[in-house]
């Protein structure tokens, strides 16, 4: 048996050190030794996205990164995007839009939301569709989920341009 390895990465703003076997994945360690269980395990081979995170700043299926490959990341799950107290925008708008149903997808389609709005602050809804293509959902379909998203983004502009105002 390989030697368990100890990793340092930043996971939701806190530098957290853990210790892994070489073969385990990421969801396996955010899931089963850090207590972060927003992260699904769906298919595991990264077809689904129930498992996406965001490491430095881009969405990733934690069920295929290895533990090990995290060493320095800056690791965001869905258990870090809440502000203090509340729900993030992304969060709201699908619950407002009705874009879950069981829930399993729903933890990896918002991160890979946040990941894809971070860079594309105003997307079309083609360009939603094409950016949310690597997550699947098996229940509510794909026209909730799209307009909670464009949602999201209408809203996060409302709040950068009060957050410009404020400052000017």
């Amino acid at each position: 048996m390989a030697k368990k390895r100890i990793v340092t990465a930043t996971i939701n703003g806190r530098e957290e050190e853990f210790l892994c076997q070489p073969r385990q994945t990421l969801l396996e360690v955010l899931r089963d030794t850090l207590n972060l269980t927003g992260a699904k395990e769906g298919c595991s081979n990264g077809n689904c996205g129930a498992c996406s995170v965001v490491i430095d700043g881009r969405a990733v299926n934690s069920c295929m990164i290895l533990a090990m490959e995290a060493e320095g990341a800056e690791i965001e799950t869905i258990e870090g995007l809440a502000p203090g107290d509340g729900l993030d925008p992304l969060q709201e708008a699908f619950l407002e839009n009705a874009a879950l149903q069981c829930g399993i997808c729903t933890p990896g389609y918002i991160m890979a939301a946040k990941a894809f709005l971070d860079e594309n602050p105003s997307p079309t809804e083609e360009e939603i569709r094409f950016a949310m293509a690597g997550n699947l959902c098996r229940c509510t379909g794909y026209d909730k989920i799209v307009r909670a998203i464009q949602q999201a983004a209408e809203t996060r502009a409302e709040q950068s341009a009060s957050c410009e105002k404020e400052t000017v």
